[in-house]
């Protein structure tokens, strides 16, 4: 009995604690001062990628809330000691929330150095009393995006130029080689990695040595428009990631596979000055609008928009999923067994290619 007393004031200790750093911080939005939200970013805030969606998100956040909210963003912020000092300047300023929008960022342990403090961090798993974790299907909509880069291939020779080999980019390699083959059966994808998130010269680079291999379609899971200029310059397709950069390669532009940050950002912001604010877990999808395509280009016909609109439609009301068996990876292994379905738990552990793409999952 004793056992089970101690065992439950434990609990209420942490129930009492947890309570405590939100009602403290929801205090503060309802205040005569701005609540004071921060975002931390690995790159520019106008990278026409990933940091520029993410700052598309803190404006609409900012435009929404108004005088009730003072926000602000760091870039190009590196994971580790340049992160922390970032971290420790924003709470020493008084920020009460705090949005680290790539993976790596944040840990259990770092967080439980500012119990006073809520952090959210994009694409990561861990969560404690003052993290959260969100991201969302995007491997659905770069499925369609790889659709659009099929169709636009005449030899099915398509390149894809990408970050760092872990599960998040692995499967959105894989998700763009699947929508591909739907549209052009057989096609290849090759790959060529920067190890890098923004790095625009290693991107322009990466580019120029898969068209030097002979693709004739673009692809891209980095930060930077640098493959899609490197594209228009050289007169051949590109499907973009994360923001919609038409405007950098305008004749090439296909379309790409862009996030939708705002209302969630807008949602836990208003639950953090509320009090309110739990823990927790997001996935987002296309059926509520935190993943999308970008409008098409000029090279995406009428019958390629059909296939993928109807492709989407399925995949929203779940009667076609990419990643559901059977699928093979390089080497013709069956990874997914057919009536297999991959949770999003196994998503973030894929670590194989899928049949039809060139290059090492390890980099």
């Amino acid at each position: 009995m004793k056992r089970r007393r101690v065992a439950f004031a434990a609990a209420a200790v942490a129930v009492l604690a947890a309570a405590l750093v939100v009602a403290s911080v929801g205090s503060a939005g309802r205040g005569a001062s701005p609540f004071k939200v921060a975002w931390i970013y690995v790159g520019p805030h106008n990278d026409g990628g990933w940091s520029q969606a993410h700052e598309d998100g803190r404006l609409y956040v900012q435009r929404m809330l108004g005088s009730r909210v003072q926000t602000t963003y760091k870039e190009n912020i590196a994971v580790g000691a340049q992160f922390e000092q970032t971290v420790a300047s924003l709470v020493a300023q008084g920020y009460k929330m705090i949005f680290a929008t790539s993976y790596g960022y944040l840990s259990k342990a770092f967080v439980a150095k500012y119990p006073g403090v809520l952090f959210e961090q994009a694409t990561g798993t861990d969560t404690a009393k003052n993290l959260s974790e969100y991201f969302g299907a995007a491997e659905d909509t770069v499925f369609l995006s790889g659709m659009a880069a099929g169709a636009a291939s005449r030899t099915g020779n398509i390149g894809y130029v990408v970050a760092y080999p872990i599960p998040e980019v692995i499967r959105h390699a894989d998700a763009f080689a699947l929508g591909a083959q739907v549209t052009h059966p057989g096609a290849t994808v090759r790959l060529v990695w920067t190890n890098s998130w923004y790095d625009p010269a290693k991107e322009k680079k990466a580019a120029q040595s898969l068209v030097s291999a002979g693709v004739d379609v673009l692809g891209q899971n980095v930060d930077s428009p640098a493959t899609g200029q490197y594209a228009e310059s050289q007169g051949i397709p590109w499907v973009g990631y994360d923001s919609d950069s038409s405007k950098f390669a305008p004749k090439s532009w296909l379309t790409a596979a862009v996030y939708n940050w705002g209302p969630y950002y807008l949602k836990r912001v208003k639950a953090a000055m509320a009090g309110t604010w739990k823990s927790g877990f997001y996935y987002g999808s296309i059926k509520d609008g935190f993943t999308k395509l970008a409008p098409y280009g000029p090279g995406v016909t009428a019958k390629t928009k059909q296939l993928i609109a109807a492709k989407q439609k399925q995949i929203v009301n779940g009667s076609f999923y990419e990643f559901a068996g059977p699928i093979r990876d390089q080497a013709g292994k069956l990874v997914v067994k057919k009536g297999q379905r991959l949770t999003v738990k196994q998503l973030y552990s894929v670590n194989w290619l899928v049949k039809g793409v060139i290059g090492s999952p390890k980099g």
